[in-house]
Parts: structure tokens; C-alpha cells; sequence
């Protein structure tokens, strides 16, 4: 039987702007008995000196990839991790959970900002959005932004509030009231406010949080967004490579996202497929093929402009341009079906489960899936879409191109699709 002392708790404090006296006893205890006492400088320099008497180190930067070099050096001893609010909020304590496992902690949360924020607003929390510009594009708020919507932003600094508000102005949502509350808990609380279309604020303190409240400008030239897939054409820049709204409805159904999960997006066009597939839930995640570096550059566009900067895009062709990609959960095929070994690289990569969604409109491509149809199943449907147009006087229909779209699931064990002759 091992005698052996079990490995001391990393103590992760969460330290609010009021610092040292806000903190519980527990948390006071910890802080004070560490041998060694790891933060940002900000937040080491709100511990008094007599109190807490343990080697002062501030967090390089990346912080990321020091933390498993920090723990690793100082194995064995007394730590604390000190953060801002509650540490498992968009904290610190997610980086030392994942390297070190959640029993290696002993975490003392904090009131986290949004926590303050919604009690100085009256806002329930559990009605507030929160999201995070530490760290993250600015850009990713586009996404959340509708009518009659209350947002909390996690400000980078102090510049975080201007980017904003322009971000809002140029997204329709001028008329928003934002509210920027500073140093919150802290004796120098301090909060300001307007609209997105009139801020003119001179930057202040870096320790912030943004209050919006979505206010859409009935005349914006920008159109209005849902928050479901089929987001209108004009949404998007394009030249013409482009699915279109309700043939995307359609896909985007098929290929059916689920939270965390990872799409590859071939022949990306304007890249509206992996745009609406992360669109759907924040922890989504896209990757874009498209071998014109043009149309790619036009991808990263169109993904800052509605909210999923994180949308990656691979220049080049497929299959080549697949090598290396991460294991996707959905393959959706809009271009370039019958490129040599392009459909059995896609379905090969599948994990089981996977799903795998092809629209083609050409009759070499449509035989191809027929074919495919008959060796693997899944479905096989025709798009047609009409719209009223003009005719003289009267009215009529205007057939687009009709789109024939396979739709299939990968099992457990399964053949290997048929080679594309």
C-alpha cells in the first residue's frame, strides 16, 4: 500500500476589482499560505504584501502555453492562480481544468462581472446573452445581434467600446443603447452610456463591460437577419457562386449541425453553408475548400461580416486540399463533384454517424449521385424553386435551376463509394 502524500490542489482564487476585501475567508486563506502566487500583474498587485508572502509570478504572453511549463516547475508547492470573477467564466480555470483535471482544483469563485452587470441593470441573467471580445474578433457579436436582445460584452480594453458601437452601426443596429460599466464592485464603479449611432466616448478605464441593448434601424440598407438557416441572398457578397436561400434552407436541414460539431464545406462559393452551419450554435465550426483565391478572400468576408470569424478557409483543390483537415461530423459537397476521388476522400473521412450532403446541377453530377444513390442509400431529392416575376401586366413564375441533392449517413461499416468515372 502506496504511503505516498496525495498532490497538493492548485487553489484558484477569483479576485473581483474591489481585490482583498472582497474575498471570502477561504479565499483569503489560500492566497496566504501559497508558496507561489500566479496572476496577471494587475491582479498581483491587489494582494497586500504583509498578507501574502509567496513567490509573485505574472502570466507571460501567450498565456496558454504556459501553463503546463508554470505547473510543471512548480510541482509540489503551494499554488494559487488568482483570476478575474469567477474563474470557470471565460477564466482561467477552464486552460488548468483541461491540463491538470478538475480534482486538481480547489476553485474559490468570485461575483463574475455579468453577475454585477445585471444587478446594477436589472437585467435577469438568465435572460442576458453574454459573449466575449478577450481574446475573439470583435466581429463575433454580428451573430447575436437582434431586435429587442440584451447583450453583455467582456471588454479587451478600453478601445473595446468604440469597436462596438461601430460594429453595431455598421450591422443596422445604430439606434442601440449601450452602456459601459467600469470597475465594477471597486470604490471607482463608474458607468456611462448612449447610442451606437452618436458614440463619440474618448476611450476609458480597461476594465469593462458593455451593455447593449439591440435596437435595429428600420432603414438600414443591411438586411434583416433570422436566426434560423436561409439567411436572404443579399446577406451575402457574391458573384454568383452563391446557394441560395431556400435550396440552403434546405441543406442546411440535411446536414443537420449540432453544438461542438465540425463541418467541411468543398467548393466553398461564397461560403454561405459553413457561414449558416456556425450561425447555429456558438461552439459550431466550419471549414471552407475553395481552390479560387479570390472567392476565398470573399469567404472571410462574408464570415466577419455575420458573425462567425472563426470560419476557416483553406485555399486550394479538392481532394488534395483535404490532407491534414480535422475529422469532419458533416461534408457538404456544392462544387467539383466530379473531380477524380472527390466524393470516396469525403466519405472516408466521415466518422460514423457522419452525414454527407451533395447538390449538383448538371446531369454528369446528377448521374454520379444517382449511382451513388443506389450503392449507399440516403436520399435523393429535387430542389425546384420558383419565383413570381413580371410578365406584361399580369404575373407569372420564373423556374430557377433545379437543384438534385443526395443526402446520406454513414454507419458503422460501410462500402466505399463507387470511384467518379
Amino acid at each position: 500500500m502506496s504511503s505516498a502524500a496525495p498532490p497538493i490542489a492548485v487553489a484558484v482564487v477569483g479576485l473581483g476589482a474591489d481585490g482583498w476585501a472582497g474575498l471570502t475567508a477561504a479565499a483569503r486563506e489560500a492566497l496566504a499560505g501559497a508558496e507561489v502566487l500566479i496572476g496577471g500583474p494587475r491582479q498581483l498587485d491587489l494582494l497586500p504584501a504583509g498578507a501574502c508572502a509567496g513567490l509573485r509570478i505574472a502570466w507571460p504572453s501567450p498565456l496558454r502555453p504556459a501553463v503546463p511549463k508554470l505547473m510543471a516547475e512548480h510541482a509540489g508547492r503551494r499554488i494559487a492562480v488568482l483570476a478575474s470573477g469567477d474563474p470557470m467564466f471565460y477564466g482561467i480555470g477552464r486552460a488548468l481544468g483541461e491540463e491538470l483535471g478538475p480534482d486538481a482544483l480547489h476553485v474559490h469563485p468570485h461575483p463574475s462581472s455579468v453577475s454585477y452587470a445585471c444587478a446594477r441593470l436589472g437585467w435577469p441573467v438568465e435572460d442576458t446573452e453574454v459573449l466575449t471580445a478577450v481574446g475573439r474578433p470583435v466581429a463575433r457579436v454580428a451573430a447575436a445581434l437582434h431586435e429587442g436582445r440584451r447583450l453583455l460584452v467582456l471588454s479587451a480594453g478600453a478601445a473595446t467600446p468604440a469597436a462596438i458601437a461601430a460594429l453595431l452601426r455598421e450591422r443596422g443596429f445604430g439606434p442601440s443603447r449601450m452602456r459601459v460599466l467600469e470597475q465594477l464592485g471597486s470604490e471607482r464603479e463608474d458607468a456611462y452610456g448612449g447610442t451606437a449611432a452618436d458614440w463619440h466616448r474618448e476611450p476609458g478605464d480597461p476594465l469593462n463591460v458593455i451593455a447593449v441593448e439591440c435596437r435595429r434601424d428600420p432603414d438600414a440598407a443591411v438586411p434583416r437577419l433570422g436566426a434560423t438557416p436561409g439567411l436572404p441572398d443579399a446577406a451575402y457578397e457574391h458573384d454568383g457562386q452563391l446557394t441560395k436561400r431556400h435550396v440552403r434552407a434546405a441543406t442546411l436541414c440535411a446536414l443537420a449541425p449540432a453544438p461542438g460539431e465540425l463541418l467541411w464545406d468543398i467548393g466553398g462559393g461564397s461560403g454561405s453553408i459553413g457561414i449558416e452551419w456556425m450561425r447555429t450554435h456558438p461552439s459550431c465550426r466550419a471549414v471552407a475548400v475553395e481552390r479560387v483565391p479570390e472567392r476565398a478572400a470573399r469567404i472571410t468576408r462574408n464570415a466577419d461580416a455575420l458573425g462567425v470569424p472563426g470560419l476557416r478557409v483553406v485555399v486550394g483543390a479538392a481532394p488534395a486540399a483535404l490532407d491534414g483537415l480535422p475529422v469532419p461530423d458533416a461534408v457538404f459537397i456544392g462544387g467539383g463533384l466530379t473531380a477524380p476521388g472527390l466524393l470516396d476522400a469525403a466519405w472516408a473521412a466521415l466518422a460514423p454517424g457522419g452525414r454527407l450532403v451533395v447538390n449538383t446541377v448538371t446531369l454528369e453530377s446528377e448521374a454520379v449521385l444517382a449511382g451513388q444513390h443506389r450503392r449507399l442509400g440516403g436520399e435523393l431529392v429535387k430542389l425546384a424553386v420558383s419565383h413570381a416575376v413580371p410578365v406584361g401586366g399580369f404575373t407569372g413564375w420564373r423556374q430557377a435551376m433545379p437543384v438534385t441533392q443526395w443526402s446520406v449517413t454513414k454507419p458503422a461499416r460501410t462500402p466505399r463509394p463507387a470511384e467518379t468515372p
